[in-house]
């Protein structure tokens, strides 16, 4: 039996076979990337001055600390850049998309307190608990929060994706491109994104949605009873 796996993994024929769908994944996530890219290019800004207003600016969700227990560059860059836009005038109110995938982990929540610090009025905040993914919290804007047309919040990478998503199923998003992190703290993550926009092409294929949508919110109407993170259903919905 071993020698005959040997022989398999040696012949000429499985050696090309291998080559050959590594060159064919290569193919697809080099075309993926520059679809995703190229595509949203058009939609994207790097400059306040030249943005056009939304009422809603989409803050795409991300851990506050990084795996060493300091603090995420990608989080305090969000959130820096919807704090600016809110007071320059650019957005009117923050949508918060993220995971809260148990009791000890709510990106949203994080994200309206560090906000708050900011000088946000909470009342022009509301929360999406359920954007476990991307494409959650694109489409749940719409069709839970009653959003056709936004300003997704992110880095340049992220806001490629959500934008690219978004107006392949008819969502007027345009992205604001937080401050990105340098290339030696970002690799990793830039390594997963190519292979995220493979997964875009794939979700499309399969006709892939949301994990959970719930019952429809209006944005501005969201209120909690205290300063601690609510027990929502989407945190259970995982």
């Amino acid at each position: 039996m071993i020698a005959r796996c040997w022989r398999l993994f040696s012949s000429r024929t499985f050696r090309w076979s291998v080559l050959l769908v590594l060159l064919l994944s290569g193919a697809a996530i080099w075309w993926c990337d520059r679809q995703v890219r190229l595509t949203s290019s058009a939609f994207l800004y790097d400059r306040i001055d030249q943005l056009p207003h939304n009422r809603v600016g989409l803050v795409l969700g991300t851990a506050q600390r990084n795996r060493g227990g300091g603090p995420n560059p990608y989080f305090t860059h969000r959130i820096n850049a919807a704090a600016t836009l809110y007071h320059a005038g650019k957005v009117d109110h923050l949508l918060l998309s993220g995971d809260n995938r148990h009791l000890s982990y709510n990106e949203p929540w994080a994200m309206r307190r560090a906000l708050i610090e900011r000088g946000v009025d909470s009342t022009h905040i509301t929360l999406d608990f359920a954007g476990f993914r991307t494409l959650d919290s694109m489409v749940r804007a719409r069709e839970v929060f009653g959003q056709q047309r936004f300003t997704v919040i992110s880095q340049r990478f992220h806001n490629e994706r959500a934008v690219y998503i978004a107006r392949e199923r008819d969502i007027e998003a345009i992205g604001f491109n937080a401050t990105d992190v340098g290339t030696a703290a970002g690799l990793r993550t830039r390594l997963r994104e190519k292979l995220a926009r493979v997964k875009v092409y794939v979700d499309a294929l399969l006709g892939i949605g949301p994990h959970f949508l719930g019952d429809p919110v209006t944005i501005g109407e969201q209120r909690f009873p205290s300063d601690h993170a609510p027990l929502v259903p989407e945190a259970r919905a995982r």
